[in-house]
């Protein structure tokens, strides 16, 4: 297991951007796939993007493709999703997760943290 907290959430107007953090504690972070998923109001949880443990191969969501990026910094334990191009239907609280794979599937992964909100005005 490994402890999540997220950073970098608010409020942007449509078609801004927004960086997320996550930072993790542990000193096996490097060994973890890490992700994101989201859960809009009344929907359920979202995979968004996931990233191997060396950072080369990721995983993105095709509804966020090309406006989405994610990365990671193993020497600090934290990986980021870059938001660019923001809808109004990206307002979520965004989760930070850690797994083995860059699966989709929510059970695949073991830790996850509190969430950070992120709402797009139109």
């Amino acid at each position: 297991q490994v402890q999540l907290v997220e950073s970098g959430g608010g409020l942007v107007q449509a078609g801004g951007s927004l960086r997320l953090s996550c930072a993790a504690s542990g000193r096996t972070f490097s060994r973890y796939v890490m992700g994101w998923f989201r859960r809009a109001p009344g929907k359920e949880r979202e995979f968004v993007a996931a990233i191997s443990w060396s950072g080369d191969r990721t995983n993105i969501a095709d509804s966020v493709k090309g406006r989405f990026t994610i990365s990671r910094d193993n020497a600090k334990n934290t990986v980021y999703l870059q938001m660019n191009s923001l809808e109004s239907e990206d307002t979520a609280v965004y989760y930070c997760v850690a797994g083995i794979d860059t699966t989709t599937t929510v059970n695949g992964y073991h830790s996850w943290g509190q969430g950070t909100q992120v709402t797009v005005s139109s």
